[in-house]
């Protein structure tokens, strides 16, 4: 039998949020990353990131403050491994897939299985997401104005 509520048969998109996991620019924009989060779970969809600290986890918390669905792609082979030696959260996630393949295999993980990408500030691990999301035709979004890699991407496209 077919559910009959019409919020029932609405399309659930994959949307992964990647950007920096450190430095001074999770300080300038932690505050936007948060309301992306709370924009793709008011919008309905599943917010997916790398399982991380930062500007990942700042838009995990945002979604789940507004009861949103949150999946994070970890980079270690286990719970244990992500949680004692690569030293990263596990509140805000309803699910965490544990891939062991460090942060170049889950980087391709995450990306692959994302509906959309929407870049958030990040260095070389944030560029490589855009650049295999860019390659694999996915609908890619860019927050400018939060400094590193998304300030520069325009500049690479020309």
């Amino acid at each position: 039998m077919l559910p009959t509520n019409s919020k029932e048969h609405t399309l659930r998109y994959s949307i992964c949020v990647s950007g920096a996991a450190a430095g001074k620019t999770v300080e300038l924009s932690h505050e936007k990353a948060t309301k992306l989060g709370t924009a793709i779970a008011h919008s309905g969809h599943i917010l997916t990131t790398g399982a991380t600290i930062g500007l990942p986890y700042f838009a995990a918390k945002g979604a789940k403050k507004e009861g949103g669905v949150v999946i994070g792609i970890s980079p270690a082979a286990s719970f244990r491994h992500h949680v004692r030696s690569y030293k990263l959260p596990i509140e805000n996630y309803d699910t965490i897939i544990y891939t062991g393949f460090d942060y170049s295999g889950r980087n391709l993980i995450l990306t692959k299985a994302a509906d959309a990408v929407i870049i958030v500030c990040g260095g070389f691990g944030t560029l490589n997401e855009f650049t295999i999301a860019l390659e694999d035709d996915k609908p890619v979004g860019v927050l400018t104005g939060t400094c590193g890699v998304s300030d520069e991407i325009y500049g690479l496209l020309k």
